[in-house]
């Protein structure tokens, strides 16, 4: 339980960062690739105590933040495991004989709309948390967002050029 608390926290600060970027880009930047969003960012081994150090956030901005991560723990946990469930399910029609389309598409619809419950969830929990930074702390935080990104990219263009080339279509 204190396990997934922890990684919810994670998650949603990374929400943060993640919506600090965008939220600053300008219409020109439009066609960048979006910033990667939720737990995928999850920093495993560095955790809340790297982005509370770099971010220099105050005992009481930690106290705010896990109150918020709390109560954000109600809402998202059980639609997390339903979304989990969904895929379980999708998964195991995907392998099923005979193959029932609809069923299918029916199960992707349900967890097309609760991930999108979740969306508004994280994005009202990054807004919640972004608040509480500090102007200097925002701009970190989203100088912190912008170069994870840069490693990523640069990670995905180092990826692509290691793959070996496409087989011929026959």
């Amino acid at each position: 339980m204190k396990s997934f608390r922890f990684r919810l926290l994670i998650a949603a600060l990374a929400v943060v960062l993640g919506g600090a970027v965008a939220k600053s880009q300008t219409a020109s930047d439009a066609s960048a690739p979006p910033p990667m969003q939720g737990h995928r960012f999850a920093m495993k081994g560095h955790g809340m105590g790297f982005m509370a150090k770099q971010l220099n956030l105050t005992d009481d901005q930690k106290a705010q933040m896990k109150t918020i991560m709390e109560q954000a723990h109600t809402t998202m946990k059980p639609l997390m495991q339903q979304s989990h469930q969904l895929e379980r399910q999708i998964h195991q029609n995907a392998e099923a004989n005979p193959y029932v389309a609809s069923t299918v598409l029916g199960l992707a619809r349900q967890k097309a709309d609760i991930d999108i419950e979740l969306t508004v969830a994280r994005t009202q929990v990054h807004n919640q948390m972004f608040r509480l930074l500090t102007p200097d702390q925002q701009a970190k935080a989203k100088q912190l967002e912008a170069d994870r990104e840069a490693r990523r990219q640069a990670h995905m263009q180092q990826h692509m050029k290691d793959m070996p080339p496409a087989a011929p279509p026959q």
